[in-house]
């Protein structure tokens, strides 16, 4: 089975390169996810930044994931409107504090049990060896410098 839809990378972009096999299937897998669990990834890194009773302002938030401000804000109303977030202005200046409700909390664990059983699926189809070979692989990656 392919798991990068030929369709979203043409074949002479991923034919050389290690790199772009690797980004293809980060997304593929990303938006496997988002349509399994309707749930964008910029929503599910939010909620994930907010775990254990955290409350952040808006710019923090964006700035933690490395994301637009403009993209996370519009996120975070969206989720207010939806009950998975709790926003209150700071006592001083003009931040929005923003914070999981009990909706949103019962939401990210819904995202994470989606996010598990993938994974075990995967897991699933691999033998230990090919498992333990692409674990060590993707950490040797990490660590190259180029």
């Amino acid at each position: 089975m392919n798991i990068i839809p030929k369709k979203e990378v043409p074949e002479n972009i991923l034919k050389d390169s290690v790199l772009a096999h690797i980004a293809a299937a980060y997304f593929s897998v990303g938006k496997r996810l988002e349509r399994r669990t309707q749930c964008s990834a910029t929503r599910g890194f939010i909620l994930s930044t907010l775990r254990g009773g955290v409350t952040l302002n808006q710019n923090q938030i964006a700035t933690l994931l490395g994301l637009d401000r403009t993209v996370v804000h519009r996120s975070i109303k969206s989720m207010a409107q939806e009950g998975l977030v709790s926003e209150r202005k700071a006592k001083s200046g003009r931040a929005i504090h923003v914070q999981l409700t009990r909706k949103g909390n019962q939401y990210r664990e819904r995202l994470i049990k989606a996010r598990v059983a993938a994974d075990e699926n995967v897991r699933g189809q691999l033998s230990s060896g090919e498992h333990a070979t692409l674990i060590r692989l993707l950490k040797l990656i990490v660590e190259l410098e180029f």
